[in-house]
């Protein structure tokens, strides 16, 4: 087992990789439990890995009980929001009580924040259970739900207490989400580890292949990396913890523009942001023309996108500016962006002119 812990003083824990994991969790699980029943949050597309989990707890003599929510970005509602706090108010959670989200980045998103403002504050487990979720949104106590503004502007800091990450459980994952998790991975080479980079260069597409060396090593490098920006900038104060966001910002517009819909996954919208980002730096002379290249002809590589084009976006830049304004890094109405001096260098740059962007946008369109 891989163990890698997030150092937050009070608010630390820890990260724990392993195969077959899921099926040995009650014996993680037991020092939270407290004797009580165990609420587990999960989508339905995860009813097997649930069934897994909940045979697992029975083997630890813990004793549990499901919320199975509709799958889907939708999920991340007020609405759902509501009908999950109330559930779990009815089921009696105490401010003790650890509740267990166990899906992707949608069901840990809604659980975090429902466990944030629950009885002031409640704890929750982590058990990702897609690629993007399991080197990305379940550590690092970000938790959101949508609005009709924009993507994750309600929400709050809140750490889990354990984050079970069993990298198995992605066999059961299809082609397209596995893709779209992997985005996240390219992203920490992206930031400020061109090795690593390199590294997904020569492996990324074994790692989709479903080779189990290629997949261990991809997460505990990525939440490695991430594990030690949250430690240094834990609520984005600083800067550092930002550039975890590369490509987020031109990615947000997109899914914004497809209405955040299934059209265009989140990983999706994050690779062809990584792309614009790295095209438009070079557009303003900060970064070579070859190291952003690079970086569109490796997502092309791996079947992500890398255009607007490859997105299925036909707006145009003012349009998908305009989505940008809802963006929640809006600071005294200027937006920061994440831009790159090169693969591995990324830096906050809060001196872009928005009409620049725009301009950059509408030369990436393909002329009808």
């Amino acid at each position: 087992m891989t163990i890698i812990p997030v150092a937050l003083g009070a608010r630390s824990y820890d990260i724990r990789i392993e195969a077959g994991l899921l099926a040995r969790a009650g014996e993680a699980l037991a020092p939270f439990s407290r004797g009580r029943t165990m609420a587990i949050v999960a989508d339905g597309n995860v009813r097997p890995h649930l069934e897994t989990l909940r045979a697992s707890m029975a083997d630890a003599d813990i004793a549990s009980e499901a919320i199975v929510l509709p799958p889907g970005e939708g999920t991340k509602s007020w609405a759902q929001l509501e009908s999950l706090t109330d559930r779990l108010l009815d089921m009696g959670i105490e401010r003790g009580d650890h509740v267990i989200a166990l899906g992707g980045g949608v069901i840990g998103d809604l659980v975090g924040f429902a466990t944030s403002i629950l009885k002031r504050g409640c704890g929750f487990i982590q058990i990702p259970t897609t690629l993007l979720a399991q080197v990305d949104s379940s550590v690092g106590g970000k938790t959101a739900i949508n609005s009709r503004a924009g993507k994750n502007l309600i929400g709050a800091f809140h750490q889990p207490g354990l984050v079970l990450i069993d990298p198995q459980v992605l066999d059961t994952l299809g082609p397209r989400e596995l893709r779209a998790g992997y985005a996240e991975v390219v992203k920490y080479g992206l930031i400020d580890d061109p090795e690593f980079f390199a590294w997904c260069e020569a492996h990324g597409a074994d790692l989709l292949a479903g080779d189990p060396d290629a997949r261990e090593t991809a997460i505990a490098r990525s939440v490695g990396a991430k594990a030690r920006i949250v430690a240094e900038d834990e609520r984005e104060t600083t800067g550092k913890r930002a550039l975890l966001n590369l490509g987020h910002t031109f990615g947000h517009a997109l899914e914004a523009e497809t209405g955040f819909s299934e059209r265009l996954l989140h990983g999706e919208g994050v690779a062809a942001g990584m792309a614009l980002a790295f095209g438009f730096s070079a557009s303003q002379g900060l970064c070579p023309a070859s190291d952003a290249d690079r970086v569109a002809a490796h997502l092309r590589t791996v079947d992500l996108p890398d255009t607007l084009a490859a997105a299925g976006i036909a707006a145009d830049g003012p349009s998908l500016v305009a989505h940008m304004l809802h963006d929640k890094k809006m600071d005294a109405g200027t937006l920061p962006f994440l831009l790159a001096r090169g693969i591995g260098q990324s830096y906050l740059d809060k001196d872009v002119s928005l009409e620049d962007v725009a301009a950059f946008l509408d030369r990436q369109q393909v002329p009808a």
